[in-house]
């Protein structure tokens, strides 16, 4: 690929990490090669994130306090110096194809103002092609001044203030190191959830611990197709069944401990996503 031209910063990536030696390489070289700069925000990471950032000359390296998903990436944009950026997590990768729409969209420079961008997910062995996680298009490339993080903490999601458009290549996610992982990740975000919801003043209800966990697992299976998917689809409903679950009983769990929802009550986000 041509690069662009070295004294215009059009395009910046922006990563958030926490403890992610294992992946930040591998995400950094899927961009390295067009990018102008690659933006790291890192949160305290206490193992070898920054020493293997470090090495890529275009990565500039900040250090913040986890102040939540959607919090630590809006940092992170408005720490990049490009007019167009694209925003990853450590755990995946742009795909060739995807860098190659990406230049040729800074080159043309249109009238767009943010991208949607299929991510395809590898778990349990395989890309998942069902079960409401493919193509699952979500904005990732944007120019800076139109776009921002928003949503509900950890599920997070970026708002365009302009004209949109889809890009049809892939984000390659690699989510979840074994069933291990995952299941320690639903029990972490099913907490943020339930504290965030409980701060809204979300009340507990019996109906919807019964039934959400059931609703789930037919959407995922059954209407999105995770049938398809094989064994790993019947985990993936199972799992989000589980989570619908946790998230309500945490709910009950928070409104037995704290009778009234103190203002000053504060939890521990962790850094990772």
């Amino acid at each position: 690929m041509q690069k662009l031209e070295k004294n215009k910063i059009k395009f910046s990536v922006a990563i958030i990490t926490f403890n992610e030696e294992k992946n930040i390489k591998a995400c950094i070289e899927s961009v390295v090669e067009i990018a102008d700069e690659i933006l790291v925000l890192d949160s305290n990471s206490n193992d070898n994130t920054k020493k293997i950032a470090s090495k890529f000359k275009k990565v500039k390296f900040f250090n913040q306090d986890f102040k939540g998903h959607i919090e630590q990436k809006n940092d992170a944009i408005k720490l990049c110096r490009g007019e167009w950026i694209l925003s990853l997590d450590a755990d995946e990768r742009a795909s060739k194809e995807l860098m190659a729409e990406i230049k040729n969209i800074i080159l043309e420079n249109p009238n767009i103002d943010g991208y949607k961008i299929r991510r395809l997910t590898f778990h349990m062995g395989k890309f998942i092609k069902h079960s409401g996680w493919y193509p699952q298009y979500k904005y990732r490339f944007f120019k800076k001044e139109k776009a921002f993080w928003t949503g509900e903490n950890p599920h997070d999601y970026i708002e365009i203030q302009g004209v949109g458009k889809k890009i049809h290549s892939d984000i390659i996610h690699y989510s979840f190191k074994d069933l291990t992982h995952q299941v320690d990740t639903i029990n972490k975000f099913s907490s943020i959830v339930a504290f965030t919801r409980f701060h809204k003043n979300k009340k507990f209800n019996t109906l919807n611990l019964i039934t959400k966990p059931f609703i789930k697992f037919l959407e995922i299976y059954i209407f999105k197709l995770g049938v398809l998917d094989g064994l790993q689809g019947f985990v993936i409903a199972i799992s989000s069944s589980y989570s619908a679950f946790l998230k309500e009983a945490k709910i009950y769990e928070l409104e037995k401990k704290y009778i009234k929802r103190p203002s000053n009550l504060r939890m521990d986000y962790g850094g990772k996503k």
